[in-house]
């Protein structure tokens, strides 16, 4: 495990205090998520797994959780003037929800490739989307642009406080429904959702091994965690479209202190793993949901005899396109 290191006050992260704190706040706004069970996927894995089923969200993901927590954390004034963000997709559709839940204005920019579901989804809770190139850079500026424009708050897909918090909320229900867990997986693309899965895990039992997991083709952070420093992130065309972004100093300084270790996958074994999902789970997971499975699959990642939750983290996927189809 790496070694704790305390973030700079510049790089504030949320204790388990405020995680507990944003479950109240974000109660009436999303779902206390299923785990549900596989025997065959436990066979392939050699451990017993659980499967927290964020998919069954409102807006299809975990992202309403930390989206849901910002958002209702904001006071009166900087609420009325409005949110904005960039995002694949799911970040944009979970700010989207929490603007109108609290009814106000929200924008989203999104990379034109996008997937068309994410888009849809995006449109559906009412926010203005704007299109921008499909890499970092273009969205910080489209989305600076529309800020200035605006008076919008940004609420990043990851690095913040609130998001962190809110997004940590899921590992602390499922270590309630099952305090004998050994082990939490989620899938890393920004680190918001695994940064608040470990301090959640450790809050409640320092001994608990938190592992993040990667497309190989998207594996800055676990090069990073195994570096020391933070890596950049790789112009990727990854299936898991979640995962392409890159880790902020906020986010990496909490995975070097809190995470166990990384795996990563290859694009074939997320498109076998999905399918698997969606066989023996019988839920709508997406390719970055699948990761964790694919790096069980390949070895990379080793749970055997462990008993492990895994976070499903989406099911927004183009029906008309799915990968085994192709």
């Amino acid at each position: 495990m790496a070694a704790q290191a305390s973030p700079a006050p510049e790089l504030a992260l949320p204790d388990v205090a405020a995680i507990r704190a944003a479950a109240a706040r974000i109660a009436a706004h999303v779902v206390r998520t299923p785990m549900v069970r596989s025997d065959a996927l436990d066979r392939l894995a050699g451990a017993t797994l659980s499967w927290k089923c964020e998919n069954l969200q409102p807006v299809g993901a975990f992202k309403a959780r930390g989206a849901c927590n910002a958002v209702f954390s904001l006071d009166e004034a900087s609420a009325a003037r409005g949110v904005a963000t960039h995002s694949s997709g799911n970040h944009g559709a979970a700010l989207a929800y929490a603007a109108q839940r609290r009814g106000i204005p929200a924008w989203v920019v999104m990379p034109e490739n996008a997937p068309r579901a994410k888009q849809e989804n995006v449109r559906r809770y009412g926010a203005t989307i704007r299109f921008c190139a499909p890499n970092v850079p273009a969205r910080e500026t489209v989305c600076a642009a529309v800020l200035a424009e605006t008076g919008a708050r940004l609420i990043h897909p990851f690095d913040d406080v609130d998001v962190i918090a809110g997004q940590g909320t899921a590992t602390l229900e499922l270590l309630a429904d099952d305090p004998t867990l050994e082990a939490v997986v989620a899938p890393c693309g920004g680190g918001g959702l695994l940064s608040g899965s470990a301090i959640a895990a450790h809050g409640v039992r320092a001994t608990i091994r938190v592992y993040g997991t990667e497309p190989a083709e998207a594996g800055d952070a676990a090069a990073g965690f195994r570096a020391g420093h933070m890596m950049p992130a790789p112009t990727t065309h990854t299936i898991a479209d979640g995962l392409r972004s890159g880790t902020s100093p906020r986010t990496f300084s909490a995975l070097r202190a809190h995470v166990t270790d990384f795996a990563t996958c290859s694009e074939a074994a997320i498109v076998r793993a999905m399918r698997l999902m969606w066989e023996h789970l019988r839920i709508v997971a997406e390719p970055s949901s699948a990761v964790p499975l694919a790096c069980l699959l390949e070895g990379t990642l080793d749970l055997r005899g462990a008993r492990a939750a895994v976070i499903v983290t989406g099911g927004n996927v183009d029906l008309d396109r799915l990968p085994w189809q192709a």
